[in-house]
């Protein structure tokens, strides 16, 4: 893989730099239209589960732990298929993984940034 992966989140505004730009969200971001997000696409599939998504809430004393259990998500069959893709999108240039959180640094974003940059 060649290109660069930045995270942020969907509400801000677009750039001509950003490349492809990705939802990495299992929800639809509220309050956005979808012809306001400028998306080449919505992963659904590689965000994490339900169950843990609820588990974490966002609680920033969470977030180790939601991140070990992410990166184990993104291991099993269920995510494959999407985490090899994204994994292709990343290799073809620039990549912008979008959420809705506010605090994007303890996002599925930042923990997909990161595992997408050590597994090139």
């Amino acid at each position: 893989m060649v290109g660069q992966i930045a995270y942020r989140r969907v509400y801000e505004e677009t750039s001509p730099q950003d490349g492809k730009r990705v939802l990495v969200d299992r929800v639809w971001p509220r309050g956005m239209r979808k012809e306001s997000a400028h998306l080449d696409e919505w992963l659904r599939d590689i965000a994490p589960s339900s169950e843990l998504r609820k588990w974490y809430g966002h609680e920033p004393s969470r977030f180790t732990e939601f991140r070990r259990r992410y990166l184990a998500e993104l291991r099993d069959a269920g995510h494959r298929e999407a985490a090899g893709h994204l994994r292709d999108l990343a290799g073809h240039g620039k990549l912008v993984l979008l959420t809705a959180t506010k605090d994007v640094d303890r996002s599925q974003a930042a923990v997909l940034a990161e595992w997408l940059t050590k597994n090139r």
